[in-house]
């Protein structure tokens, strides 16, 4: 059994080091541990320094995004033949002690993907700004329901993947993502589960790569949610604009037609019936692209099986060159 641990860093050579020398040598029930650190064009020593502590150095020329630095690390994490990732951050923010709690339920088969929860015990709540704080309730409650799940915490980095659930991962945002691979997941099937651990709240060196500007970060991650949203339930995506401009023509037109009833007239409002009528058009467009949308996505998910049935029959065969 051999667990990668993948650290996307950009700009983090006052922690790298000690951060990658933390990554325990043992753990019950791995054979084999390595450690990847995705330098994400940075314009320090992270990488020279991550390289010295031990870690296997992947480079990106520049910055490319921990989105995509995170999805370098989890192909750098295949192609190395592991077993379990677990993906932390480079700051220092967390315990890399406590890697053994969290891959515990993907060990034990009880979870596919592992997420550590800040939020799931009450003396484990880390100080944090308020407008975070409230920041990462919203999203969560998006997320939760978007797939249906019961987290309370959907914006940590410190995560573990099977190997089998890391193959399934096909993900396009390069600003972050923590949501969007819980939704992309959640829609396969895979079995998720939260860990509680204690997190330090805000960093110890610098600003977060992230979140140092939340109106930025919310705006960015909403639009990442709301594209994982239209291509993974797209009838509800589309079928919900449908419904609200269908409604809204409706609302209009009754209106009008009340005026018509007492006056005998449409006059002031013909404009309000030109809009009620606009929008009972977009409405019904809206609608039937919600069903064409909702056959692509039937579609997609016949292609994300062929795709991750490729990926897995790739790394075995890569596997077996390897061995032989």
């Amino acid at each position: 059994m051999k667990l990668v641990v993948v650290i996307p860093a950009l700009n983090e050579s006052a922690t790298i080091g000690p951060v990658v020398r933390s990554v325990p040598e043992r753990l019950s029930g791995i054979d084999e541990i390595q450690i990847v650190v995705v330098d994400d064009g940075s314009t320090d020593d992270t990488g020279v320094l991550a390289q010295e502590a031990g870690a296997l150095v992947r480079r990106h020329l520049h910055n490319r995004g921990v989105g995509a630095a995170f999805a370098t690390g989890i192909a750098a994490a295949l192609e190395l033949g592991a077993d379990l990732i677990v993906n932390m951050d480079g700051d220092g923010q967390f315990d890399a002690t406590d890697i053994g709690d969290l891959i515990a339920p993907v060990l034990a088969k009880q979870a596919g993907f592992v997420t550590c929860t800040r939020f799931g015990r009450p003396d484990y709540v880390p100080r944090m700004p308020w407008v975070k704080r409230q920041g990462n309730v919203g999203m969560t409650w998006l997320v939760n329901r978007i797939t249906g799940l019961k987290l309370t915490d959907v914006s940590c980095g410190f995560r573990c993947y099977s190997r089998e659930t890391a193959l399934k991962l096909n993900l396009f945002g390069q600003f972050t993502y923590t949501q969007e691979s819980l939704i992309h997941l959640a829609h396969q099937g895979v079995t998720i589960t939260e860990v509680p651990l204690r997190v330090r709240g805000v960093r110890e060196f610098g600003r977060s790569r992230v979140a140092s500007n939340l109106v930025v970060y919310g705006v960015r991650s909403l639009s990442i949610i709301l594209r994982s949203l239209r291509d993974h339930r797209p009838l509800a995506f589309f079928g919900s604009l449908s419904g609200g401009s269908m409604a809204l023509g409706v609302v209009l037109g009754t209106f009008v037609f009340a005026h018509w009833l007492h006056t005998g007239h449409t006059s002031p409002f013909r404009s309000v019936l030109l809009g009620s009528a606009a929008a009972l058009i977009v409405g019904v467009v809206l609608g039937v692209m919600a069903l064409l949308a909702d056959m692509m996505g039937r579609i997609q998910q016949t292609n994300q099986s062929l795709l991750f049935e490729l990926k897995r029959r790739g790394r075995e065969s890569d596997d077996h060159a390897g061995r032989d």
